[in-house]
């Protein structure tokens, strides 16, 4: 199913990571309060080509739940890496798959990061027309190798996994989870776009399927989430009986997770950690 090693992609940041997770976290890293983070490069065959994807995991005796990770519009960089590797340092194994290999390999985009405000329009230039041509259903046919992956790693626990994304990836990381409700035990979403849709696959009609505890974090400016939209959202969650959580980030724009893309916002990154972190703890 896999190929090792991946060596096309960019290795990680020390400096980056010591910027945006901050000094305590990677003092700690470094001085082996937490656990050395193991990091590959690797390539997922899947039935229509070959998917790159990043994993990383804590350097000591397993098992670990699984996280799958699903990436926002820009593709896997490195502070997605970077934000796995915090991920793993809890305690899970964690992958990011490339969503958009049926048309480019990483990087997905030419673009220098981190993404200034005046480069925003060629930003969004290149990336709708990769968002365009990543369906729904050739990613929930993905989903199911990316599972099956994670499910023959001998690192990996024999439980549920645990899934976040973030952009276009918390949507689907939703849909995943109604798609596979056995094997999805949690899911968090981060500044997701069109969960309420008037299309028959719009998330908020499928959490019925839904077994997983969700977790969903809006951005209170975000022009794919109108206040209507997720009252609605709100309201079709009530009326489907799963755990659930919805919570709207103050002063956060869409994709407030990101440090390298100018919406970032530092507050609502850290919260997003805190509840991210306390869904995984009882959850996986």
């Amino acid at each position: 199913m896999y190929v090792l090693p991946n060596p096309g992609i960019p290795a990680i940041r020390d400096n980056h990571l010591l910027r945006v997770f901050g000094l305590q976290w990677t003092a700690e890293l470094q001085l082996g309060m937490i656990p050395e983070i193991m990091e590959t490069f690797l390539n997922i065959k899947t039935q229509d080509g070959v998917c790159e994807a990043f994993i990383a995991y804590p350097g000591e005796n397993g098992p670990y739940p699984a996280v799958l990770l699903y990436m926002d519009a820009f593709g896997p960089r490195p502070h997605l890496y970077e934000m796995a590797k915090m991920i793993a340092s809890r305690g899970y194994y964690v992958l990011i798959p490339n969503l958009f290999y049926r048309t480019r390999k990483v990087p997905v985009v030419d673009l220098k990061f981190p993404v200034r405000g005046e480069d925003w329009p060629e930003a969004v230039k290149q990336i709708m027309p990769l968002i365009q041509g990543c369906s729904p259903e050739h990613v929930m046919k993905d989903t199911l190798v990316f599972l099956d992956f994670l499910a023959q790693q001998k690192l990996v626990s024999k439980v549920p996994i645990g899934m976040t994304g973030y952009c276009m990836g918390g949507r689907l990381a939703i849909l995943a989870s109604a798609h596979y409700p056995q094997r999805i035990a949690a899911v968090a979403s981060f500044h997701a776009g069109n969960l309420v849709t008037d299309k028959d696959d719009s998330p908020h009609l499928l959490l019925n399927r839904i077994k997983a505890e969700l977790y969903i974090g809006h951005a209170d400016n975000d022009p794919s989430m109108s206040p209507d939209q997720i009252e609605r959202l709100k309201l079709a969650l009530e009326r489907s009986g799963i755990k659930y959580q919805v919570e709207l980030y103050s002063g956060a724009m869409h994709g407030f997770t990101m440090a390298d893309l100018p919406a970032y916002n530092e507050v609502a990154f850290k919260r997003h950690w805190e509840k991210l972190f306390k869904l995984f703890e009882h959850t996986l």
